[in-house]
């Protein structure tokens, strides 16, 4: 028998975290207790020290601690690190005792020693390597540095990197909130003299990113850094190495860099050293101060972005064109990593794409999208990748490679939002299972901090309506609480401004602040973001704090469809999605669907007014849920007298129509059955096959399957013909793709302007 453990310690579900913005923390953990079947009680203790003699909390023996967000009241203090452990006793009067588990407070509302510091020089564009040499005369008992830069940093000291992360600070409402992180760099730091240098890209706060109608420098036009290096020396002592005046500037390899169109190095203007305590930095640039402030400065609150994977090519193409191209085998999304040696001045072309046409490389549904890496060699062996953007890709065109193309000089990076996996399913259907690794793999691919709807054409943006959709299917795949938790803090805070929410979040500005009209939002489906994904993750998780995070989002989202109802409880105003995508629209070449907008809209008010009552019931707030309760139950008599007759025939004759009113209960509950038939005999007239959108598709197994329909739900499952889930299988996909009919049969693309090959929306089929 194994033995009793305790383990998946997680505070805000998150292990171990350092210089997070912690709030009120919740702790978590798994018992493993053979023969057990429910924890009795608990004993949470939590310390200053790892020796647990300052105690800070100690909950003694509770029955009724949750082991899912056990929440207690702790004043913490800044910089600090605190040790926790828990006992368990089961229903078997076992005690089973936990190890030892951390998390570190940020700066909290400690004021910063250092100033944003930029260049001195004049062109921004050119990419800086920012350093600072200094002495250190005692030894080093701990150090921390607390760190942001605009709009991406690379850290070093003494030469070697501070942390695995990449896209630090992350892609935010920089305009609202700019986020620091906070690395331990004791083990770094060395007697006598060392140095601290960072390295900075564009990112998503300066260059090009957004619609091509923002332009560029959506957020800003400078690169800047800060950071507060944290010294306790062994006597007790302390000591701030700050970004300030004296710190020095030089222009770096990187001349180039951009989400979208990717970077150029070139290693013959690298400066060896750069960040060493060694090198003589005296012909270096200054630098001066950047007026950005630190009102916005906030702890982090984004989970690492890491290499998770690693991808070996599966094979080198030699195309008819004369192209080398290299297969990895997989749709994925960050970069090959490459060995090379080749003469000063070989300049090494890559160019990453979805997808070969008739034997060739190819990338025209990338848009304007560039991705491309360029590297100018030095004339060294070296190994090579990017440091500021990322692909989206399964084949890479090579271009001046020195000697014959090897697999084995090449590695698949692999980079995601690191979430732990804790779902999996496999069944005797090979089809089938590979349609669940696709959606896990859209999930690896579109969870790079935000949820994007694709990761390779000039878009990669978080909209809301896919993230809505799937939300359910990526809480069984991955942990995604904390990286939720993030996602829906940005969320209420451009929601602040009117009301509404994004079609986008971050939602991008224009200039002066301006924002772009189009994607300031108010559509049904993406707005329902608000409500849908915190309600997902307290479902899943157990977890109120998303809920008391969030509940203002989530009411004011419905409070903002009621100023848009007239009174009549319904919504029939403004612009909308509808069913995104679907196949039922009057034009065969608009992604419209032909469900009725004010259907969907009125539809998914109830639906989230519904979510706003029960989430209000769970914080504890009565009158709030009564309100909302009222509010759904008016909005459903609505629909059933705008779109139902006396005798509980649906007046709109869509999948989706019948989807939505069998998911949400829109119709008195003696016409359910008439209404599932309808679904039956909709479907049946159209051989069974899907004509759903973005809006009907996630619920149209579930509503089968739940009015006594399974045996359809599967047939719509296993299809594998145009148009279903396994056609796209069938033709050799390993991500979901953005259209039921991305490839057509013959294998060539459909339409261009909007193609992703790496689109989860329909990976929702997952969570059924």
């Amino acid at each position: 028998m194994k033995q009793s453990s305790i383990y998946n310690m997680r505070c805000n579900r998150m292990k171990n975290p350092m210089g997070f913005n912690l709030g009120k923390p919740s702790f978590s953990w798994v018992t493993a207790a053979p023969g057990a079947s429910v924890q009795t009680a608990a004993r949470v203790v939590i310390a200053g020290d790892d020796q647990f003699e300052n105690i800070v909390i100690d909950s003694g023996r509770c029955t009724d601690i949750d082991s899912l967000g056990y929440q207690p009241e702790i004043k913490l203090a800044p910089r600090t690190r605190y040790y926790w452990k828990v006992n368990v006793w089961t229903d078997r009067d076992e005690l089973i005792e936990s190890p030892v588990a951390w998390f570190e407070t940020a700066k909290m509302n400690e004021a910063w020693s250092g100033e944003w510091i930029t260049p001195d020089w004049e062109d921004k564009d050119v990419h800086p390597l920012l350093r600072k040499g200094f002495f250190l005369s005692k030894p080093v008992q701990s150090a921390s540095i607390y760190i942001s830069g605009l709009g991406l940093y690379h850290l070093e000291i003494n030469g070697k990197r501070v942390s695995d992360e990449y896209f630090t600070p992350f892609c935010n409402a920089y305009d609202k909130w700019i986020q620091y992180q906070t690395f331990d760099v004791t083990d770094l730091l060395e007697s006598g003299e060392n140095a601290v240098g960072a390295m900075l890209g564009a990112g998503w706060y300066k260059g090009r990113f957004g619609f091509s109608n923002l332009g560029e420098n959506i957020y800003g036009d400078t690169y800047a850094l800060l950071c507060d290096l944290d010294i306790v020396y062994t006597d007790g002592s302390t000591e701030i190495i700050a970004t300030d005046a004296s710190w020095k500037a030089a222009a770096g390899p990187v001349q180039m860099s951009n989400i979208y169109d990717g970077e150029v190095y070139d290693a013959n203007k690298k400066i060896e050293e750069w960040s060493s305590s060694s090198l003589d930095d005296a012909d270096w640039a200054g630098v001066k101060k950047a007026d950005i402030g630190f009102e916005r400065l906030e702890a982090r609150r984004s989970v690492p972005v890491r290499i998770m994977e690693e991808l070996e090519p599966v094979k080198v193409i030699h195309t008819p064109k004369q192209e080398v191209v290299l297969d990895m085998g997989q749709n994925m999304v960050g970069w090959v990593r490459f060995k090379v040696n080749a003469p000063a001045g070989t300049e090494i072309f890559l160019q990453y794409g979805e997808e070969m046409q008739e034997g060739c490389f190819y990338r025209e549904n990338l848009r304007s999208a560039k991705a491309e890496y360029h590297y100018v060699s030095d004339g060294k062996p070296t190994v090579v990748q990017p440091h500021f953007t990322f692909y989206g890709f399964r084949y890479v065109k090579i271009e001046g490679w020195p000697g014959d193309i090897s697999t084995d000089d090449f590695t698949g990076c692999v980079i995601y939002s690191d979430m732990e996996p804790i779902g999996h399913i496999e069944t005797s259907n090979p089809l089938v299972n590979q349609l669940f690794r696709n959606a896990l793999w859209g999930q690896k691919g579109n969870f790079l901090d935000v949820p994007t709807d694709c990761p390779q054409r000039d878009e990669r943006m978080g909209w809301t309506g896919d993230a809505q959709v799937f939300s359910g299917t990526a809480c069984f795949n991955m942990d995604t609480d904390a990286f939720f938790h993030k996602f829906l803090y940005d969320l209420a805070l451009e929601q602040k401004e009117s009301g509404t929410v994004p079609h986008v979040v971050p939602t991008f500005t224009m200039g002066k602040g301006q924002k772009n009209g189009f994607l300031a939002g108010g559509s049904t489906a993406w707005g329902e973001a608000a409500t849908v994904i915190p309600w997902n993750l307290y479902l899943h998780y157990a977890d109120k704090r998303i809920l008391d995070q969030q509940f203002d989002s989530m009411k004011g989202w419905v409070d903002y469809i009621q100023s848009q109802d007239a009174g009549d409880r319904l919504w029939n105003t403004g612009f909308h999605f509808g069913d995104w995508l679907a196949l039922d629209g009057p034009d065969p070449f608009s992604p419209m669907g032909g469900t009725p907008n004010d259907l969907i809209a009125t539809a998914l008010y109830a639906y989230s007014a519904d979510i706003v009552s029960k989430a209000a019931a769970v914080l504890g707030k009565e009158d709030e849920a009564r309100t909302y309760a009222a509010l759904g139950s008016e909005i459903k008599t609505s629909i059933q007298n705008e779109f139902f007759t006396p005798n509980g025939r649906l007046a709109v004759d869509t999948q989706t129509a019948y989807v939505l009113a069998l998911f949400l209960d829109l119709m008195p509950q003696h016409f359910r059955g008439r209404v599932a038939d309808s679904l039956k005999q909709k479907l049946e007239d159209n051989a069974v096959h899907l004509q759903t959108g973005f809006v009907g598709t996630p619920y149209i197994c579930r509503v089968l399957s739940e009015n006594g329909y399974n045996d359809i739900a599967y047939r719509l499952l296993l299809n594998d013909d145009f148009p279903s889930w396994l056609y796209a299988v069938k033709m050799g996909a390993t991500t979901i793709w953005e259209r039921w009919n991305s490839l057509l049969p013959d294998g060539k693309f459909g339409e261009l302007g909007m193609n992703s090959l790496n689109h989860y929306a329909y990976g929702s089929i997952v969570e059924w």
